[in-house]
């Protein structure tokens, strides 16, 4: 069956959990936290463990031995069939397939749609309404007070992916309630948009200027996340691009006074360096979800890393 995916990231109206859960569209930061989501709330039921393989033909039986179950993330879904799916749910595992939307798993997210033990999750930006939505949720678990202008600025001015809208209501809503007017919150939503970038801008620079940017704009675990998305979505335009013409043309337009940076940029890599650059966006990712309490560390070595992979 299908499900709103602000249902599970806002803990609500989820009647029940499924043995799989396929997760599709074009908006990474829910994707990602619906991952995030899932895991936790089978956690606080079920004794579980976290396994990665890349398709379903990686998958091993293990038969629960120290766990009670396994989650099995997979990477790619091109492997699964009506009897494949049949067989997983003679397991005790839960599965969870996350793939970015495509005319070749159109059949694939049927199968999930109609399967009674599934989950089929469609993640896109935020429009208006689901912004409304999530704002009112935050504001009600917060028990402060907006004035009307205010509130309208931020369903107009919030990002539309998930999690940069989420860290900043994070933010916003964290202020004294004196404190969240519509001067301070407009200073705080520029802050926040132009600092983190200012990081990947300064690539070039010393490794020891870089560190010392880093410091000052990144100082928490969402401010971790929040750049590691920026970080990544710069890096998926390398990776993606065919050429130095089709890159150009996907150069957001707000980026323009960047724009000469982010061709040189480009110009230093060959498909081998695109290829660390994947396996480096993984490995990051991985690192990120299972050592929160080192994500500083971990976000500050992605930022280098990345600096080593396109001077080299």
């Amino acid at each position: 069956m299908r499900i709103d995916p602000l249902n599970i990231v806002l803990d609500q109206d989820i009647k029940s959990l499924k043995r799989f859960y396929f997760i599709s569209g074009n908006e990474k930061t829910l994707i990602d936290k619906i991952i995030t989501k899932i895991i936790e709330r089978h956690k606080v039921n079920e004794n579980t463990s976290i396994t990665n393989i890349d398709s379903i033909k990686d998958y091993v039986d293990e038969g629960g031995l120290f766990e009670s179950k396994r989650i099995i993330l997979v990477k790619n879904c091109k492997e699964i069939n009506e009897q494949t799916l049949k067989q997983l749910g003679n397991t005790s595992d839960v599965f969870i397939f996350a793939q970015e939307n495509s005319q070749k798993i159109k059949k694939i997210k049927n199968m999930f749609l109609k399967d009674k033990y599934s989950y089929l999750i469609d993640c896109y930006e935020l429009d208006k309404n689901s912004k409304v939505r999530v704002v009112n949720e935050f504001i009600k678990l917060s028990g402060k007070n907006l004035d009307e202008d205010l509130y309208w600025f931020l369903i107009e001015k919030l990002n539309n992916k998930y999690v940069f809208l989420e860290n900043n209501l994070n933010v916003i809503l964290g202020l004294d309630e004196k404190d969240i007017n519509l001067y301070n919150v407009k200073k705080l939503l520029t802050a926040n948009i132009s600092g983190k970038e200012k990081v990947f801008f300064s690539l070039f620079k010393k490794n020891r200027e870089i560190i010392e940017i880093y410091r000052e704009k990144i100082a928490s675990t969402s401010d971790v996340n929040e750049f590691y998305y920026y970080l990544k979505s710069f890096c998926q335009l390398i990776i993606e691009s065919k050429n130095e013409e089709e890159y150009n043309k996907r150069i957001p337009v707000y980026l323009f006074r960047e724009k000469s940076f982010l061709v040189d940029i480009y110009r230093k890599y060959n498909s081998k360096k695109k290829k660390a650059l994947l396996t480096l966006l993984s490995t990051t990712e991985k690192m990120l979800r299972k050592e929160s309490d080192l994500s500083l560390i971990s976000g500050l070595r992605f930022v280098l890393n990345i600096k080593r992979i396109t001077i080299s």
